[in-house]
């Protein structure tokens, strides 16, 4: 008769849990940990791709903070998209969560036609807002025109690129619509009855009994719009490229951020230190930066999240 002892019934149960954890543990490390080192290592060295690497210490940090012109207008242009953006995408894809919740009929076309824009693929839904937004033949600037509201140039103009990439974004928040109406639709029916009776308004209940209840969620489509637009490329990489006559083919070099790097963003920045001018060293640190302030954002927003539930006590 085999007996077991208490030491190797540990051991089998840390074996079996560890075989459990395995597919985790090789994505993390293949996906995650292994790229990351790699960055951190790529930071402190001299690498075009083609020689071996050379360590330079903090040669390649000095470069991106002090000379390397497109960080810090970068870094302001993706700090803006964070601010600006994702805060109206919340408070819009909100707004028509709670617009379609309260729809007697018809809530099945408007939550289509809502959501079908978020389907487009991200090149032609830019294609299509660059076309809308032309400045000189565009139909919003057209109908702009003849009601004598003076029209942007939008994609062309330093000023209206960050707000046009702002409204192709809302144009597409079919996605936060979806959760938000799947929230709204589960907060308990008794409590607006008795915030009715309490003779609470409409702005009361919304305050003190939707958004308790569906706060979490509201976290997350905040966390993931910061985590989403801080790898925000290829929307204002085409619209830029459209905007500035640049279509693409063999031999051109365009680099990103038109007109006047105000559509810029840290990714861009990313390509066109690595696969434009082959500094390697240069594009790991600005991708270090990213992930730092990744992750400082969800950092914040997460140690704020006890206020966010009790938002309204």
């Amino acid at each position: 008769m085999t007996t077991h002892t208490p030491r190797s019934k540990r051991r089998r149960s840390a074996l079996r849990t560890l075989a459990f954890m395995s597919p985790w543990l090789i994505g993390f490390s293949f996906f995650f940990a292994y790229p990351l080192v790699s960055t951190v290592y790529f930071s402190f060295m001299k690498y075009d791709g083609f020689r071996p690497p050379v360590f330079n210490g903090l040669d390649n940090w000095s470069y991106v903070f002090n000379d390397y012109p497109l960080f810090w207008p970068a870094l302001r242009n993706t700090l803006w998209l964070v601010l600006v953006m994702v805060t109206f995408r919340v408070i819009f894809g909100l707004g028509i969560g709670l617009l379609i919740t309260k729809i007697k009929t018809g809530t099945g076309v408007f939550r289509t036609l809502f959501y079908l824009p978020y389907l487009a693929p991200p090149v032609a839904a830019t294609l299509a807002f660059v076309f809308l937004l032309n400045p000189g033949t565009g139909p919003v600037n057209t109908i702009l025109e003849g009601i004598g509201i003076p029209a942007p140039a939008w994609f062309t103009d330093s000023d209206w690129s960050k707000p046009a990439l702002t409204m192709l974004a809302l144009w597409g928040v079919g996605d936060l619509m979806v959760i938000f109406m799947a929230a709204l639709l589960d907060v308990p029916k008794e409590q607006y009855e008795a915030a009715e009776l309490d003779g609470a308004s409409a702005w009361q209940r919304f305050r003190f009994v939707t958004l308790p209840n569906i706060s979490p969620i509201v976290l997350f489509a905040v966390v993931t719009g910061v985590i989403a637009t801080m790898q925000y490329y290829t929307q204002p990489m085409v619209a830029a490229k459209i905007a500035s006559g640049v279509i693409g083919g063999s031999g051109q070099q365009f680099e990103p951020g038109y007109p006047e790097k105000s559509t810029l963003t840290l990714p861009h920045t990313i390509y066109n230190a690595g696969f434009q001018r082959f500094d390697y060293g240069s594009a790991a640190v600005i991708s270090l930066v990213l992930f730092v302030l990744a992750m400082a954002f969800t950092a914040l927003l997460m140690r704020r999240r006890s206020g966010l539930i009790r938002v309204g006590d």
